[in-house]
């Protein structure tokens, strides 16, 4: 297996890619002319390329056997290397040993761009390339695409602070969903202190559950602690937490599987105040994602 292998994702993945492929491109013509830097900022980077696996298949009356097969993609990293107008700088941070040997040989073989390969956790990473940088005269943008529920609060509120991130936040709601199962009683220690670390608060307790009781067979009051939020909510609730740290933040491109079962909500993010960057950035985010909204949309 080659080193720059990483199995994963499948029409939403190529979708996600698409949308954030899309406003790079635009970020990048509509920001270079007044800025000296432009940046991209990939917190969990993989490899630079995905590879999908199709098993093989036996043949019908109707449909020919098919062999198994191994598609290749650009991922994230590749995708932003691509864009033109380039980005001035991009910054790929990876945890995982073999993907960053993967992003080596990428960077190599794109020895005329600043690339920096910045091998270790994602947040602490991140959070020291932020911090105490002045952001005058760059701008970035920042693709979070994380393992599960992994991107705590602090960190987010370290992103809003530079305001100068435009910032693409893909939420599990999938992870969510489980770690906040229907009866409070299950909700254990860890799985509450996952949520409040990802959201900031817990105000999500009172929020997304209840307390409902009914007389049992002996006249006593049994009361149970129920969820009512649904994924529906639980989507808003989380944009409005990411609306008390960043300026603007639009309606997310929900992501589902291949089921149509819901699995992640990808939200964009403004950090800059000035209201005409908020203007044009929303324009370009808004009219990107509602195609992507279309292309889920199947004919009945």
């Amino acid at each position: 297996m080659s080193i720059s292998e990483h199995e994963f994702g499948g029409v939403s993945t190529n979708l996600k890619l698409s949308v954030v492929e899309k406003y790079l491109k635009a970020f990048t013509k509509a920001l270079k002319p007044h800025f000296r830097e432009l940046w991209y900022i990939d917190a969990f980077a993989g490899t630079g390329e995905r590879t999908e696996k199709h098993d093989a298949h036996d043949g019908t009356l109707f449909d020919p056997a098919t062999q198994e097969r191994i598609e290749r993609h650009r991922g994230s990293a590749k995708i932003a290397i691509d864009v033109e107008p380039k980005f001035d700088r991009l910054v790929f941070i990876e945890r995982n040993s073999k993907h960053c040997a993967a992003l080596e040989l990428l960077r190599s073989a794109n020895s005329d761009r600043n690339i920096e390969i910045k091998r270790g956790d994602a947040q602490t990473e991140l959070r020291t390339l932020l911090e105490g940088r002045c952001w005058n005269t760059t701008r970035a943008v920042l693709f979070l695409d994380p393992y599960g529920m992994s991107v705590s609060w602090d960190t987010l509120e370290a992103i809003g602070k530079t305001q100068a991130i435009d910032v693409w936040y893909l939420v599990s709601l999938s992870g969510l969903f489980r770690q906040a199962s229907r009866n409070w009683k299950t909700v254990d220690e860890d799985k509450r202190a996952a949520i409040t670390k990802m959201l900031g608060t817990d105000a999500w307790e009172n929020e997304w559950y209840e307390r409902a009781g009914a007389n049992d067979l002996f006249g006593e009051v049994d009361e149970q602690h129920q969820r009512i939020a649904d994924v529906n909510k639980i989507e808003r609730f989380v944009k409005k937490r990411l609306e008390t740290i960043f300026t603007k933040v639009l309606s997310p491109l929900r992501l589902k599987n291949e089921r149509g079962a819901p699995m992640f909500s990808l939200f964009f993010a403004i950090s800059n105040p000035d209201i005409k960057a908020i203007g044009l950035a929303t324009r370009i985010a808004n009219h990107i994602l509602t195609i992507g909204r279309s292309s889920q949309i199947r004919p009945r």
